[in-house]
């Protein structure tokens, strides 16, 4: 994973701000772009880059495990499926038992070739 310096981090997540725009929309307003480019600067959240689309990962912990969650993944279907040899060998390499993704139901049987299955359902209710 490279690190990128402070004002690398805007430059390199500027072309992909449409699409973490679109994808955010369906977080329920939990992050906007400026926020994720900040978590990214920070080392909270990895910013993963392709040509037509990009991922956003972070870990999450628990008590017995280590987990590479995928918080934001938008663009092209077939580019994002690709990504998934590399998310798993950074995932493997920092420890983490699972890789895991939060979003819309679509995304299960979008994923199910590579192994991916529903492992949790999120019900929310809006305050």
């Amino acid at each position: 994973m490279t690190e990128f310096v402070e004002e690398d981090v805007s430059v390199a997540m500027e072309p992909y701000q449409l699409l973490i725009e679109r994808a955010l929309k369906h977080a329920g307003g939990s992050h906007t772009f400026t926020d994720v480019v900040d978590l990214v600067r920070e080392g909270k959240m990895f910013f993963w880059p392709g040509e037509r689309s990009c991922l956003v990962t972070e870990f999450v912990q628990y008590p017995r495990q280590r987990l590479l969650h995928v918080f934001l993944a938008a663009g092209d279907m077939d580019e994002i499926k690709r990504m998934e040899p590399s998310l798993r060998t950074f995932a493997e390499s920092v420890k983490c038992s699972a890789i895991s993704l939060t979003g819309r139901r679509g995304w299960v049987r979008a994923l199910a070739d590579l192994g991916f299955k529903e492992g949790h359902t999120i019900v929310v209710k809006n305050l």
